[in-house]
């Protein structure tokens, strides 16, 4: 009988960078596949990446009960696959609208409580606005600050802003986190979206909102009416919209979300969507099994505030402290008070180059690059020997010129101790990635040369 050899720790090293290799070299576009499964569309969030492409990754590289960590978790792709999977799901963020989305997709609430609360919700809500309406838009309005109180008044027509305050004052009645959370975010996603919503903003999802130019009530009547209107005839299709019942909106969303949620089988698998910075997470060495992961574009190419104000302020943010949040985002262009990092000597050369044309610009880059190093050494530092890190990256040109994302940070981790077995390209369905430009390419527009394709990095941990 013929004895069987076991494979040494370097056979297993081998097989993994060949798997490794070998999903990085295949197709990773799915433009053919539907990414609205379980809750991944229970709320729009700009440049997410398909589910599959996280799903490939952790079905090929991870076995059941592992765990998988995304710290830049965004609106959640990551964790919620490593959930759907059989494994152990980590996030990090810092945006309060980002981690909310991550727990509405992922925790586990009873079904018929939401069925339940959201008529009793929707019938109080009905009744206060006939009941209380003067008395509840005073009381509300004290709440905010003078910025706050603008902001709403120009994004937000009065009746919508009644309907929003009496929606936001019953679901902070909610003493369950879970729950609260759930409705929180079926309000949210009314406002942000695609096309529609409640706001008086269009294109909110793809963060570059713009007010209408002329406004609709449901019955028909003008709200608003720019006077520039006559002037943009031409174009008025696309800038005109109707307002619609934030009652009716808040009511078809939660049934939406709640035929998402109905669908998720947990299988006995856990997540966490934390509050942390990405730069220094909350976990010790040599602790995870893989890590999906995608930056933000540089130079603050899209701005998640920009439209996730919109929400938070129903939630009791004000305007200015959310300001706030901004400056501390991966990509951000303030360079006061930043540290930067030591960076290697093609990234360097790229970074001076660009300070050349433009030497804010360059500083931008240099800042972005020295949270990338940070990350990336936290990346290094978590993530167990012979286990790999999957970062998914935009291509940026900033002035006229590629910046080299992919391969400055591949450099910058290979300078952490990563190699880098393979370097994938992915092209953009740029309508469902929700990124904020045309899928015509355009070589006149700055937005649009960086956003036409991405690359995924496969940074491989070496070790015993």
């Amino acid at each position: 009988m013929q004895q069987s050899i076991p494979f040494k720790p370097a056979d297993l090293d081998r097989n993994y960078r060949e798997r490794l290799i070998s999903l990085l070299s295949s197709d990773m576009d799915f433009h053919d596949q539907h990414s609205n499964y379980a809750t991944h569309d229970c709320h729009s969030f700009p440049a997410k990446f398909p589910p599959q492409l996280p799903r490939k990754f952790i079905e090929e590289l991870t076995n059941p009960g592992e765990v998988v960590l995304d710290p830049m978790g965004g609106s959640g792709t990551t964790v919620l696959e490593a959930l759907l999977t059989g494994r152990y799901g980590i996030g990090f963020d810092i945006d309060p609208l980002a981690l909310k989305i991550s727990k509405a997709k992922t925790d586990p609430i009873n079904l018929y409580e939401v069925y339940t609360l959201e008529k009793e919700i929707i019938n109080r809500a009905r009744l206060e606005l006939i009941e209380n309406r003067q008395s509840l838009q005073e009381a509300w309005q004290r709440q905010w600050d003078s910025d706050t109180l603008k902001f709403i008044n120009h994004w937000f027509a009065p009746e919508t802003q009644l309907e929003l305050c009496i929606l936001a004052k019953e679901i902070a009645r909610i003493e369950n986190l879970a729950m609260k959370n759930f409705f929180e975010i079926a309000l949210s996603s009314i406002i942000i979206t695609k096309s529609g919503g409640v706001s008086l903003a269009l294109d909110l999802a793809h963060t570059r909102p713009h007010r209408a130019k002329i406004v609709l009530a449901k019955n028909g009547n003008i709200i608003l009416d720019n006077k520039e209107s006559q002037a943009l005839s031409s174009r008025m299709h696309i800038l005109k919209k109707t307002i619609r019942s934030a009652f009716d909106e808040f009511q078809k969303r939660i049934q939406q979300n709640l035929r998402g949620l109905a669908k998720i089988e947990l299988n006995g698998s856990r997540m966490a969507a934390v509050m942390a910075d990405a730069q220094g997470v909350p976990l010790k060495d040599n602790c995870i099994d893989l890590i999906v992961t995608s930056p933000p574009y540089a130079a603050n190419a899209i701005d998640y505030m920009r439209a996730h104000k919109f929400s938070l302020v129903w939630f009791g943010y004000q305007i200015g402290h959310l300001g706030q949040f901004r400056k501390h985002y991966v990509g951000g262009e303030v360079v006061k008070d930043i540290l930067f990092e030591e960076i290697p000597d093609n990234t360097k050369m790229i970074i001076n180059t660009l300070k050349k044309r433009d030497e804010k610009k360059g500083r931008v880059l240099h800042r972005y690059y020295s949270e990338m190093k940070r990350i990336l050494k936290e990346m290094f530092r978590v993530l167990r020997p012979q286990k790999a890190a999957i970062v998914v990256v935009g291509n940026s040109t900033i002035r006229g010129m590629d910046t080299e994302i992919h391969l400055c940070l591949a450099e910058i981790g290979k300078s952490m101790g990563f190699e880098v077995p393979k370097v994938g390209v992915r092209k953009l369905d740029r309508n469902r990635r929700m990124l904020p430009a045309g899928f015509k390419i355009n070589q006149d527009s700055q937005i649009q040369q960086r956003m036409h394709e991405e690359y995924v990095i496969g940074f491989y941990k070496p070790g015993n």
